[in-house]
């Protein structure tokens, strides 16, 4: 492996002479480190023959790792961590040492022999997930990678290179691939990129439009708020147990006793949701079964109920929002539709219209926190559920209330425990993207497949790229897709794609050349807990060496920008353990715990000051709405936006409306089944797929199970532990039944995030659900991800290729030791990328780019309105720590280049 000696000193010995100087004793790894004379391969000797117990942090908690000889052992969670999972004290340690490790940088066979033709002929894309692969050398997939892409700009522009690489769930920590590869292609002249995301992007975009707010990424009421105040909690598809046993940087489970002193205190749940959740069974809840995409329906309907029996808060909607009169005729038929009665509902959502009224009425007349989650807005027209949730709790009149109103993001990232108001270490800056070609995050099949067709989002229209190389860094991609199979054939438009990857998952499988990347164990890194909370900082100090011929994403893009001439652009002269440093100086921890102390112990804290356990969401907006408006056009919260109606897009009505699904059990064929795809109980997306010893904690028959209700498998002749085929025009799957009765009659419930592999029928054989989900967007003001918005047939399995899955096999490898001479890559083309790439930023800009767009939030100012923008701001200002001065220059930046 190729570490500098500059690399080393500052990975292993940086922390290390300064916790000397502070007479703190080293810990073992930093003891071993010391006694080598600061030599490289001395110190990867060492890490090699280490034994000691090492602190380290991931999404699924803090750890403490024992190494001996150079082998993790052992992984036990850190006392910080109120509730630690299997995921961590087994998952992380098994997917160290599995067999899915990239043990190095790898070709597929077809494509290198195309390169190595001229690129003559074909590079057989349809090969992609079935091919053999070639090992090379680092030095020549990193100039294949560098020629690849030049060759693209060459030939299609910079836009002709495309980022899927939009989150940042690959690892908890500062150096997330998906900025590294940002700022490594902006130093080159930028590339196209995806916009929004698949948690909540049909909710972020309308929610600013009503609420003034992005509400999905926003902090909940305080927890304690609900224990004092609250009498009805109700879960809208809300599984805050589930959801939040991972988390976007570090998980440690605090929210956990606050939700059991909630029950406690003798607060009554209902969960609206068509299966039980793990919520539900630990918090009691009244399961009231709804058709899955019938959510708007429902709400809709109480709201039309309380409006008949004037139990509704005509104060609150005179005083707080703006276009009820719209909504209410819209409700009673006024305006020619039909009058939303609980019996229209009934039809709808399978609900008793005796049952609507009475839940109308109990929510009416309790202190009620409405929880709704992101899952609802996964759908077709899913802007709308959301918005007739705000509507409804606009008709209870207790928005803003201790203990009351609405939240959009209690299952998710400690929602509702207390905010420190600190600031958590930021990483490195991505830097102005000049390209401001776009994609949602959902689109890219129809973005391959149509190139320069104009499709709209968020009131603009904008064009697809023609994209020819998708360089994927972080982000499995062929995961989170839906309709594989298509994104499958959009992808022989495309020549080349790139992938950094420690495991075979899908994205690896269907790359063209993988860059074999290290785990966070393998390096030195740095996070905070709580998404919303931030009040600790924990060290994620490097474990092991890294395994086999792998090297950490900092040192591919370090090495990919020195062939292109940018390596000082991008490295600033810095080591990754510097950038540490400057991360921790800049969080609110610095403040109260040395760097050397932090390093030395893996933890600081953040103080959370006492009246952030008093907090209420919209709370100063009901207390004054004058001086606290919303950032909607209004001030107000709109029951019926102009804003939207001025838009005119077709599937998009200016206020909530009930429209029918392109696919729901309302238009189904007879015996077919509506799919629900929630987040995994032992996985986090499609992570941790590859532990076997999760595996073996779920699965059957090797395969993902399926929850299937009694009565459906009865009809189908399943028993429990069968192998089931589900199947639309789309795709088919071979899953393993778990027949329940707490799931309702016609819904199936399939995780997500299975890995792929296809069997001699083309099925999936380990059960990847978005081989059956639908690509449509969610309308064309988010084009958002539909994919709880499936039907499928269902059958007992009887044909399965035998062996169980085979997504856990790594493909057949051999290796190479081809070599390319330096005028085959003609790396000397970079030079006019340089030129292109030079412009300086503002200082406005430096902080945006470093502490704000590594978010949720547009990387392109223009994205947004001026009232999005001072919408989402104030949630976002929060995570990325700024200071007031801060805080204006960027506002002003933003607002100086907002859409208008």
């Amino acid at each position: 492996m190729h570490f500098t000696r500059r690399q080393w000193i500052g990975a292993g010995a940086a922390g290390m002479f300064g916790a000397m100087a502070y007479g703190l004793k080293l810990s073992p790894i930093a003891q071993a480190l010391a006694a080598t004379e600061l030599d490289a391969n001395a110190q990867l000797a060492a890490l090699k023959s280490f034994s000691g117990v090492v602190p380290h942090a991931t999404h699924y908690g803090p750890l403490l790792a024992t190494v001996e000889k150079g082998r993790i052992v052992k992984i036990e969670a850190q006392a910080s961590d109120k509730m630690p999972t299997a995921m961590l004290t087994e998952g992380v340690l098994d997917r160290t040492y599995d067999k899915t490790r990239v043990v190095g940088a790898m070709v597929r066979k077809s494509y290198l022999e195309w390169e190595q033709n001229g690129r003559k002929g074909s590079n057989k894309p349809e090969l992609r997930g079935k091919d053999e692969w070639v090992q090379v050398s680092w030095d020549t997939a990193l100039g294949l990678t560098a020629k690849a892409i030049l060759d693209t700009i060459e030939k299609y522009g910079n836009e002709g290179c495309f980022s899927s690489s939009y989150g940042g769930w690959s690892h908890a920590g500062i150096f997330r691939p998906n900025v590294l590869q940002g700022r490594f292609f902006n130093l080159l002249g930028g590339s196209s990129v995806t916009t929004g995301d698949y948690s909540a992007g049909a909710g972020q975009i309308l929610l600013p439009m009503v609420i003034g707010d992005m509400e999905v990424y926003s902090p909940q009421t305080a927890w304690e708020q609900l224990r004092d105040n609250t009498e009805l909690v109700v879960f809208i598809g809300c599984d805050p147990d589930k959801n939040n046993r991972i988390e976007y940087t570090v998980c440690d489970h605090e929210m956990y006793s606050g939700w059991d002193a909630i029950k406690q205190a003798g607060c009554q749940f209902i969960s609206i949701n068509p299966q039980v959740t793990t919520t539900d069974e630990k918090m009691g809840s009244e399961w009231v079964r709804i058709v899955p995409n019938t959510d708007t329906a429902l709400f809709m309907a109480m709201g039309y109920h309380l409006l008949s029996q004037n139990k509704h808060n005509q104060a609150f909607i005179d005083k707080y929002t703006v276009g009820f009169d719209k909504y209410r005729a819209h409700l009673e038929g006024k305006d020619g539709s039909a009058p939303k009665t609980p019996e229209w509902a009934e039809k709808i959502t399978g609900i008793p219209a005796a049952k609507i009224r009475a839940l109308a009425e109990l929510m009416a007349s309790k202190r009620t926190q409405l929880c709704a989650s992101w899952a609802i807005q996964r759908a077709h027209h899913g802007e709308m559920p959301y918005w007739a949730i705000v509507n409804f709790a606009c008709i209870l009149g207790n928005i803003g209330l201790p203990g009351q109103g609405v939240g959009f993001s209690w299952h998710y990232g400690g929602g509702g425990t207390a905010q420190s108001g600190g600031t958590a270490p930021t990483g490195m800056s991505q830097g102005r993207n000049p390209v401001k070609k776009i994609c949602p995050a959902s689109r890219i099949s129809e973005m391959l497949l149509n190139p320069g067709k104009e499709f709209t989002y968020n009131g603009s229209t904008y064009t697809f790229p023609q994209v020819k190389l998708i360089y994927n860094a972080g982000n499995n991609v062929f995961s989170h897709q839906q309709d594989l199979n298509e994104l499958a054939r959009a992808m022989h438009n495309v020549d080349t794609v790139i992938c950094h990857e420690p495991w075979w998952n899908g994205s690896a499988r269907w790359a063209d050349i993988v860059l074999g990347a290290t785990t966070t164990l393998e390096r030195n890194d740095i996070s905070s807990a709580g998404t919303y909370s931030i009040d600790k900082v924990y060290a994620m100090k490097q474990v092991v060496a890294p395994q086999h011929d792998a090297l950490d994403d900092f040192e591919i893009f370090r090495r990919l920008a020195e062939l292109f001439g940018v390596e000082y652009a991008f490295t600033e002269g810095k080591t990754p353990m510097d950038y540490v440093k400057d991360a921790y100086a800049a969080s609110t921890a610095s403040k109260h715990t040395p760097f050397e102390k932090f390093w030395a112990d893996g933890m600081a804290r953040i103080p959370v000051p006492p009246e952030a356990h008093k907090w209420v969401r919209h709370g100063d907006f009901r207390a004054d709405p004058e001086k606290n408006p919303l950032h909607t056009h209004s001030g107000k919260i709109e029951m019926y936006s102009t804003t939207i109606a001025k838009m005119d897009i077709p599937d998009m009505p200016p206020m909530p409306t009930w429209q029918e699904p392109g696919e729901y059990l309302g238009n189904a064929k007879k015996g077919q089944v509506h799919v629900v795809s929630p987040h995994p109980y032992w996985r986090l997306h499609s992570q941790l797929n590859n532990s076997e010893k999760l595996r073996k904690r779920y699965t059957v028959q090797t395969r993902e199970p399926l929850t299937i209700s009694v009565q459906d498998a009865k009809a189908n002749g399943i028993r429990d532990g069968d192998l089931v085929e589900l199947h639309n025009a789309r795709g088919a799957l071979v899953v393993g039944a778990r027949v329940s009765d707490k799931i309702m009659p016609g819904v199936v419930s399939l995780y997500e995030g299975a890995w792929p592999q296809l069997d001699s029928k083309g099925r999936c054989n380990n059960g990847l659900v978005n081989f059956l989900t639908s690509s449509r967007g969610s309308s064309g003001l988010t084009q958002a991800t539909t994919a709880n918005t499936c039907i499928a047939s269902i059958r007992k399995c009887t044909d399965a290729d035998p062996g169980g899955t085979k997504a856990f096999d790594p493909p057949k490898i051999t290796k190479s030791d081809i070599k390319f001479d330096d005028a085959f890559f003609q790396l000397d083309r970079a030079s006019v990328l340089r030129e292109k790439a030079t412009a300086s930023l503002s200082p406005a800009e430096k902080i945006y780019y470093q502490r704000c767009s590594v978010c949720h939030g547009p990387r392109d100012p223009g994205q947004f309105t001026e009232k999005q923008w001072l919408g989402i701001t104030p949630s976002m200002f929060q995570r990325a720590g700024l200071n007031d001065d801060e805080q204006k220059m960027v506002l002003d930046f933003l607002l100086e280049n907002a859409k208008h």
